[in-house]
């Protein structure tokens, strides 16, 4: 899922289950390797949790009230809160992980 400026709040801080997000930039090659890795795991976690990216160029509001500087910024949120930040090209397992443990709070 493509989130915007004025998706984020719904899609993500108000969004019933976990979400993934990746803060990313068209000319940033480790966030177009990521591109495969983030639609396989959007496909496997359909149902309990959201994969979506936002692109800080055209969305700085929301990477303003994040705080992030550096692309691609991976972080999970759940029930409107930051769960877990990271910042460069992960593995499948990193990013598993961080769902994963988004998903496990306080279960």
């Amino acid at each position: 899922m493509k989130l915007t400026d004025s998706t984020f709040e719904n899609e993500v801080l108000a969004s019933d289950i976990p979400v993934l997000v990746e803060f990313w930039a068209s000319w940033c090659p480790p966030c177009k390797a990521m591109e495969p890795l983030m639609e396989k795991l959007k496909k496997e976690f359909d149902g309990t949790a959201k994969v979506s990216k936002i692109n800080v160029d055209q969305n700085r509001v929301s990477a303003n009230n994040h705080d992030v500087s550096g692309i691609p910024t991976f972080m999970t949120f759940r029930e409107g809160k930051e769960i877990e930040r990271r910042v460069g090209a992960l593995s499948e397992g990193m990013l598993k992980e961080m769902l994963e443990k988004a998903l496990n709070l306080n279960d």
